[in-house]
């Protein structure tokens, strides 16, 4: 392959003035040094929230904490970079006493004497040409075999998911917390409305389905009207119609809640299946054409028995018809076992197929949306080579590429953002392409989100009140109203007094979750938010009254930003809401109608199994999802640093997905992160294939 067409897919760019050069370096290093920086902070901070301290508490321990994570992160980047380059990630000399000449990091071969090495050198080639050291190479060559043919079709990926999920839907029946059960509410109330039961606004000491948010009554219209865009108005529509036909049949909600979790799985199915098929067999390959991104040959796994050596496909083209070498134990088998390994296995994925949350259903959207953006970013050609090399996606790729749009739309409000910027660095990057943008990403985009906009203004839904989106301002206010109500001015008392109620948010606050401070739930509610009362004009001294507040009391202000998102960047942190607490969750186990009584103790002990899994240090941490967001914002500062521009098109959307993680209500809430979490083999695996090709670029 030539050098350029391989540095077009890569993002890599030709020579450049070296100032530019220059300062294009600081920038990027820039960018991987302060993503270092955030991430030692939340990690240095950690310990303090855990025990409800401030960062005034701070010690030389967590000083300790701050060095040793940023070295470890940065250590990180360096070395991704480094392998990148194929460039000794630590410097490395020749060994002596090695006979083959390989080498060893130059920091280790004072530590190691060399008639040790000797032996050790010998020790390893008797071990290679021993009747065991055959006997290991033919077995990792057997289970390699095996795991290639077992994942190298479609179908074969989908009934290995289908088999290894089926047991959760038909012993775990389904998870759930209280979203779905004031979805179902919403719908309840507006199909009695529909069927002619008159239904006037309840009182001031009544709740109303849009009291238990609460919904602020002046975006009430002046009709009755009890639906909601505070959860997407499509799924709300969705699971209240299922649960009222499940009522009309059974007298419950239980055989439709049921239903849906079972719906999900088989989605979950399709959506897992769709992207791991992308990645690891790259299905676009075919006898008529080929890409700069991927080998300019498809390698033929059914002949393992020649070893690491496979005959190469002819294209047409004579110059192809090549022999390669490539081991696909040590690179292919390895990555695909490793990625059905944790959808098979990994608490997130298992239990996010059946839990009847919004975020789990946008996750596995996100994660089909995510593969066609990789066949995007594989089938892309430059433009200076020419019109005719311009690829278009199959038209089922394109109906794919439609409804996993619309699925991330209706599953979760801050979807239209993602997809909004996606528009955007889509037509900049593949312009020539611009068609598909604008079919697959813009035109549901306008439909859906403008057709629920239309909705609302007609006074046919209620639309989310504005409160939600002011999480971070919340915890500010309420932790000082709590810690220091003395810092207050009067005139921010003032301002705030027509919105909140500073005595109730003092009381109701709670360092990880803003909820209780905007008056969320049915019981116990905490009346902060004055929803009944406040106007739209009220709102307009709370901003003011916040910057006020936050100046007067900076170090309070930042303990109360920090203590709300730091444990989404902190891998030591234990998670607020695991998804195992949907599974088990009281909702479930004491609420439902005869869901309660079905492998009830067996609920309780897979919850637990997952718990205890989680607790355990280290190892744990692979069922968290703060680990997988972490590791993914390491890579893409490697990214960065690399300019793999039309790779990071493709991961911003995982950028994206972190600042919703800063600004939703709740700190360290596992659901929020399961996008993330989903895709994060995917990243590391494109991340090799970059390296890969940005090697033979330079004839590495």
């Amino acid at each position: 392959m030539s050098a350029p067409s391989v540095a077009g897919a890569t993002g890599m760019r030709g020579p450049r003035h070296p100032m530019l050069a220059r300062v294009g370096g600081i920038a990027r290093w820039t960018l991987a040094v302060a993503a270092c920086l955030w991430l030692s902070l939340c990690t240095a901070v950690g310990p303090l929230y855990w025990q409800e301290g401030s960062i005034a508490d701070a010690t030389w321990v967590n000083g300790l904490y701050f060095i040793l994570t940023f070295a470890i992160t940065l250590g990180i980047i360096v070395a991704l970079v480094r392998w990148s380059a194929r460039k000794p990630v630590f410097g490395t000399t020749p060994d002596p006493a090695d006979p083959n000449g390989r080498r060893i990091p130059r920091r280790l071969s004072h530590l190691i004497p060399a008639p040790l090495r000797t032996r050790i050198a010998a020790r390893l080639a008797t071990l290679r040409r021993s009747q065991f050291g055959h006997t290991m190479r033919r077995a990792a060559a057997t289970c390699s075999r095996w795991i290639m043919r077992a994942t190298d079709r479609r179908w074969k990926i989908a009934l290995i998911l289908f088999i290894g999920w089926l047991w959760v839907p038909t012993t775990l029946l389904a998870a759930f917390g209280a979203d779905v059960r004031s979805q179902i509410r919403e719908f309840s109330w507006a199909w009695n409305q529909w069927t002619g039961l008159e239904q006037p606004y309840i009182g001031f000491f009544s709740f109303v389905p849009m009291d238990i948010y609460p919904t602020a009554h002046y975006m009430w219209p002046e009709n009755p009207t009890y639906l909601t865009d505070q959860h997407n108005i499509v799924l709300t529509l969705l699971y209240g119609a299922v649960a009222t036909f499940s009522r009309s049949l059974t007298g419950s909600n239980d055989a439709g809640l049921v239903a849906l979790a079972a719906g999900q799985m088989l989605f979950a199915v399709g959506c897992c299946t769709a992207a791991a098929h992308r990645f690891l067999n790259m299905p676009w390959l075919n006898a008529r054409r080929t890409f700069p991104f991927t080998p300019r040959c498809a390698i033929d796994y059914a002949r393992p028995e020649q070893g690491a050596r496979f005959e190469a496909r002819r294209f047409g083209r004579p110059e192809l018809g090549m022999r390669v070498m490539l081991s696909p134990a040590a690179a292919h088998a390895p990555a695909r076992f490793a990625i059905l390994a944790f959808f098979l296995v990994c608490p997130l994925p298992v239990f996010a197929t059946i839990s009847l949350t919004k975020s789990p259903l946008f996750a596995f959207a996100f994660v089909w949306w995510f593969g066609i953006w990789y066949e995007l970013r594989a089938t892309h050609r430059p433009a200076r080579e020419g019109a005719k090399a311009v690829v278009h996606l199959p038209r089922r790729t394109i109906v794919a590429f439609i409804l996993s749009t619309c699925v991330m739309l209706v599953a979760a409000k801050y979807a239209w953002y993602i997809v909004a910027a996606q528009i955007v660095l889509g037509i900049i990057a593949d312009r020539r392409r611009w068609a598909t943008y604008v079919v697959a990403l813009l035109l549901p985009t306008v439909i859906i989100h403008g057709g629920i906009a239309m909705a609302i203004n007609a006074g046919v839904i209620i639309g989310g009140d504005p409160i939600e989106s002011r999480g971070i301002q919340l915890q500010q206010i309420a932790r000082v109203a709590k810690l220091n109500p003395d810092g207050i001015s009067q005139e921010a008392k003032d301002n705030l007094a027509p919105v909140f109620n500073l005595d109730q948010m003092a009381e109701a606050y709670s360092q990880n979750d803003a909820d209780p401070v905007k008056s969320s739930g049915i019981q116990s509610k905490k009346v902060s938010y004055k929803w009944r009362s406040v106007t739209e004009e009220d709102m307009e001294g709370f901003n003011k009254a916040w910057l006020e507040i936050v100046l007067d009391n900076p170090v309070i202000a930042l303990d109360a930003f920090l203590a709300k998102c730091y444990g989404y960047f902190d891998v030591a942190a234990s998670p607020y809401v695991s998804m195992d607490y949907y599974v088990n969750s009281s909702y479930v186990q004491e609420n439902s109608a005869w869901i309660k009584y079905y492998n009830h103790d067996w609920r309780d002990q897979v919850a637990q199994f997952a718990k205890d899994w989680g607790a355990i240090p280290v190892l744990g941490w692979f069922t968290h999802g703060n680990l997988y967001v972490v590791c993914t914002l390491l890579i893409g500062a490697a990214e960065v640093i690399r300019r793999r521009w039309l790779t990071l098109v493709t991961h911003f959307p995982l950028l994206l997905l972190m600042g919703v993680m800063v600004t939703a209500p709740a700190n360290n809430f596992e659901r929020h992160m399961l996008p993330v979490a989903f895709v994060f083999g995917f990243v590391c695996l494109t991340f090799w294939r970059d390296a890969r090709e940005e090697r033979r670029a330079v004839g590495g």
